[in-house]
């Protein structure tokens, strides 16, 4: 099942934001940035010893995959492998991860999922689980839970891991696995969407809302509501859709931050409308957004 590219971008909200380690990794990353991420971990690395610096070479590792290197991010992991064995459970699990993420990850195109890629992926992201849950690093066993989903597929196994990521959640007090809650929550929306069970999808996808309007991050809040209207829409229910799409398409004007996939939504509901003029106007908006 190919996976819709709004629901990446969900995920990558919540994904990318939140890494937690005895040294703060946070500020060190900026994601839309990864060259400038990749200096300031090797600004770090210089002065850094022992397990966070195996820690920082596995972050470096992984701003190379954003970029789509994936053979230098596993350079990279290679030359600390030995080491990284032998290490502590967060560097081994954050190893074990990274390596995963260069075989499988939202940033691999399509056609790289070779049975071959997914198996090694799909015993790394296992061994990070496995080590992770045996030291107690909530946060780091919901990340390979989650990237799990990007090896199976379908829309069963989805929904499967999903729920696994959120017991583990829910079992947790540590923030940095509380932290995961809405994304989970989209994960499985977006797994229920998918297998048609769009009344559970919906409600899964109003309360991954509710959390996100907790915090402050304006562009995930916008993207919960957009995961509730594509569902509305899938469900006949055109109106509300549309409402939600015209008041984000004007939040985002605000935000000076255009949206392709808010654009494409109003594209598809002026269609079926039979507004072609309306849907031609989108059309281009969307093009011209990037989309």
């Amino acid at each position: 099942m190919k996976m819709h590219p709004r629901a990446f971008i969900s995920i990558a909200l919540v994904v990318y934001t939140h890494i937690t380690m005895a040294m703060d990794l946070a500020p060190l990353w900026d994601f839309n940035k990864p060259e400038l991420s990749e200096q300031r971990f090797r600004d770090a690395l210089s002065t850094a010893s022992g397990d966070d610096a195996l820690i920082l070479q596995t972050q470096i590792a992984r701003s190379f995959g954003l970029r789509k290197d994936f053979a230098k991010a596993q350079d990279i992991l290679k030359s600390i492998e030995k080491s990284a064995a032998s290490a502590g459970p967060e560097a081994r699990a954050r190893y074990a991860l990274e390596l995963g993420r260069t075989y499988a990850s939202a940033t691999h195109p399509p056609e790289s999922q070779t049975p071959e890629s997914k198996k090694l992926a799909l015993a790394a992201f296992e061994r990070a689980l496995e080590t992770a849950k045996g030291a107690g690093l909530d946060g780091l066993a919901i990340d390979a839970i989650h990237m799990l989903a990007f090896v199976d597929t379908e829309p069963a196994d989805q929904l499967k891991w999903g729920r696994e990521a959120l017991a583990v959640v829910m079992a947790s007090n540590q923030q940095e696995a509380k932290k995961w809650e809405a994304s989970i929550q989209n994960n499985i929306g977006y797994a229920l969407h998918q297998l048609g069970r769009f009344d559970e999808a919906l409600s899964t996808f109003k309360q991954a809302l509710v959390i996100r309007e907790r915090g402050t991050n304006a562009e995930a809040i916008r993207v919960a509501h957009w995961m509730i209207a594509w569902t509305l829409r899938a469900m006949g229910r055109m109106d509300d859709a549309l409402a939600i799409q015209l008041r984000l398409e004007q939040e985002c004007e605000a935000a000076k931050a255009p949206d392709p996939y808010v654009f494409e939504e109003l594209e598809t509901l002026y269609r079926a409308r039979g507004d072609e003029v309306r849907a031609g106007h989108y059309a281009e908006l969307k093009k011209s957004a990037g989309g």
